[in-house]
């Protein structure tokens, strides 16, 4: 039997220890001064918001206190997690309307998409959905056999090719297989890539491409895997490969082990694509989707 999966809240432990830390301290014993909003605004900076979302957010807030009249920095923290929680929209499921409904999972070099995709994809077994891998990462080895490794595990079948075999040729015959086998969903690993490096995205157009004409309409989603280490860099990651193909949503991975889960805002913000999933912990039952007020919450308790 799995043991229980990590919540968010506990998933966020590092990051309400850090910064968020000091800054629910901050607004628990003092009085709003001259100086609250400026000593706020550099906190959020250090929470990896950045300086545009933290200008704004203290600036709103600023605002809020004189026409509320807010006189304690206590006051402040309410309306400090209504600001953040709208900074982060609404929430939306997965498209899993059509059969098979793809998702293409995109990042860079080791930002965890193959452990994402094996939770993604027992995520989905566990809610009956009929699940198949494809192994795209055909530049590495041993993502290959770590995909069928997981598949084994799981139970999930894991279309693969030869060794450095064409990564759309992989992804047009896994796309065939699962239609053919009557396949709720299939989720296609792809190989880590820079997001300056102009070749690489261009394959990774061609993957997308090849996806499109083996099934109409797909991918359905595609999800930028991003380590939550990786802080405000990951703005620039996301940037490139929402420009490069379209995004449908980002999952932030190894949460857990980082105290940058302030990076959410910014993304959301700058890059302008939804946060859908997050990766919770280690184990493959550590994932969920995106709930932002209880991400509000774990970072403000």
């Amino acid at each position: 039997m799995l043991a229980r999966a990590k919540s968010i809240r506990e998933s966020l432990e590092r990051t309400r220890q850090t910064v968020f830390g000091r800054i629910i301290t901050f607004l628990g014993q003092s009085n709003v001064t001259e100086t609250t909003f400026d000593d706020l605004e550099a906190m959020l900076i250090q929470a990896d918001l950045g300086a545009s979302l933290a200008d704004d957010i203290t600036a709103t807030l600023e605002v809020r206190a004189e026409k509320e009249a807010i006189v304690r920095a206590d006051g402040l923290r309410k309306a400090l997690a209504q600001e953040l929680r709208a900074r982060l929209g609404t929430p939306r499921p997965l498209d899993l309307s059509a059969r098979p409904t793809v998702i293409l999972l995109v990042g860079v070099n080791g930002s965890g998409k193959t452990t994402t995709a094996a939770k993604l994809a027992h995520m989905l077994t566990a809610q009956r959905r009929s699940v198949m891998l494809a192994a795209g990462d055909t530049f590495r080895a041993a993502a290959v056999e770590q995909l069928q490794v997981w598949g084994q595990r799981l139970n999930v079948p894991v279309i693969a090719g030869q060794p450095n075999a064409d990564s759309a040729s992989v992804a047009h015959d896994a796309v065939t297989a699962a239609r053919n086998r009557g396949a709720d969903v299939l989720i296609v690993d792809t190989a880590g890539r820079l997001q300056t490096k102009f070749n690489l995205m261009e394959e990774l157009k061609k993957v997308r491409g090849v996806i499109a004409k083996a099934q109409p309409g797909a991918p359905q989603e595609t999800l930028l895997v991003l380590d939550a280490n990786t802080g405000q860099n990951a703005i620039s990651q996301a940037s490139a490969f929402r420009d490069a193909i379209s995004l449908s949503g980002v999952v932030l991975a190894k949460l857990d082990s980082s105290a940058k889960g302030g990076m959410a805002f910014a993304i959301t913000k700058e890059v302008g694509v939804p946060i859908r999933f997050i990766g919770t912990g280690e184990q493959v039952q550590d994932f969920a989707p995106f709930e932002p007020d209880r991400f509000i919450e774990g970072l403000l308790e």
